[in-house]
């Protein structure tokens, strides 16, 4: 049997997406920014795009931003906020120690320019509260930015409360919904969101196409000049039928959000119940706040990468984290920030579903990784010295 449970990487495309592109690689193949009819044609179909992606996120249509995906719009969001707080003389940004390296790699750059970065620590849980966020705002703070949910342990974070603090203290709020948009509800307005970074391929749309969301009145820094594309932020010709297909696969998410939740949690949950048996096993992140299909577990004893390697051998296809980060021997950030050591948090597995997982993949999944466990901890000289009796 083959088993596809690395959706957290990256989903398979809608039909009704496939449906869109392809009318708009073939029918309606124009540039959006042609002043002919046709191209008016399909700028309208851009400007519709825009529309029925802010109509799922319930905010304003004029700061949906095209871009290549999530790791642009996190990138282009927290310079352009980070350099609009420095003109008012602001030049702190407040972020978690499990954020995506899009976010964490692009504060370490801003730190270069003189920026002072503060990281907020998680719970064991790998939550972060309002009440830490409001302590380590300051009179100098430009910008927070907090992951909506983690892409690697699924910890869904007090989005809303975290947004009014922001609010109240009139700072720029951020948050990277890369894995959480299409998954769980979001509303832009309600939460309090200033800007807020996703990408297509993770909600069934196509890769290399995802927006940013800039609220009015914040000036978005573009990181691509050359053309007057997105209203002058982010210059290049826009891929119209991607993003035609991001759309599409958005609406179909949010449509289907009740039933894929109540589906797929329980398929989530099963899997759980199941590999938490094993001996010297846990799970990963909060047990109730976390995405319907995520499913993160250490074995202790064995190596994550041997752990995926057998895996794949039986069909399963899984990770041991962020696919951002698979070629590292390094183990897991995140999982060192909940607090795990080092041998631990090296023998992580990663299990993400969809709603084309099946229940029969699903004990598929229960039946082997025990096996695989087993096999690898037989072979684990790590193993054997964990089991030997302790001498008083």
């Amino acid at each position: 049997m083959k088993v596809y449970a690395d959706n957290a990487a990256t989903t398979t495309i809608s039909q009704h997406a496939l449906a869109e592109m392809i009318q708009y690689y073939g029918e309606e193949y124009e540039n959006a920014s042609s002043l002919h009819t046709q191209g008016q044609a399909a700028a309208d179909a851009l400007e519709d795009a825009r529309g029925r992606i802010a109509a799922c996120l319930h905010c304003d249509a004029r700061g949906i931003y095209f871009t290549s995906g999530g790791s642009e719009a996190d990138n282009q969001a927290l310079i352009a906020a980070a350099h609009l707080g420095a003109k008012k003389g602001k030049r702190h940004l407040i972020s978690t120690k499990i954020e995506h390296h899009a976010v964490l790699h692009t504060l370490d750059r801003l730190a270069k320019e003189g920026f002072e970065v503060t990281l907020l620590d998680v719970s064991p849980d790998g939550i972060v509260t309002a009440g830490q966020v409001d302590d380590a705002i300051r009179d100098d703070t430009a910008l927070i930015s907090v992951m909506f949910a983690n892409n690697e342990i699924g910890t869904i974070q007090p989005i809303k409360e975290i947004g009014r603090i922001c609010r109240e203290r009139k700072v720029i709020f951020h948050t990277d919904a890369v894995q959480a948009a299409g998954h769980v509800n979001i509303d832009i307005d309600d939460m309090c969101i200033d800007m807020l970074s996703a990408s297509a391929h993770k909600f069934h749309g196509p890769k290399g196409t995802g927006f940013l969301y800039c609220k009015r009145g914040i000036y978005l820094e573009p990181l691509i000049c050359g053309g007057a594309q997105e209203r002058g932020k982010r210059a290049g010709t826009e891929n119209l039928p991607a993003i035609m297909g991001m759309a599409a696969a958005l609406e179909d998410a949010c449509a289907n959000l009740e039933a894929y939740t109540k589906r797929v949690s329980g398929l989530r949950d099963k899997i759980i119940r199941a590999l938490s048996k094993i001996p010297h096993a846990f799970l990963n992140g909060d047990p109730v706040r976390r995405l319907p299909n995520n499913v993160n577990m250490c074995f202790e004893g064995i190596e994550g990468e041997s752990l995926l390697m057998m895996l794949d051998m039986y069909g399963i296809s899984a990770s041991s984290g962020s696919a951002c980060t698979s070629g590292s021997l390094d183990p897991s950030h995140v999982l060192l920030a909940i607090g795990l050591p080092h041998e631990i948090a090296h023998g992580s597995l990663r299990i993400t579903l969809s709603e084309h997982t099946t229940e029969e993949e699903v004990d598929y999944i229960i039946e082997k990784v025990p096996v695989v466990v087993e096999k690898l901890r037989n072979m684990s000289p790590v193993w054997e010295r964990m089991m030997q009796p302790q001498e008083c």
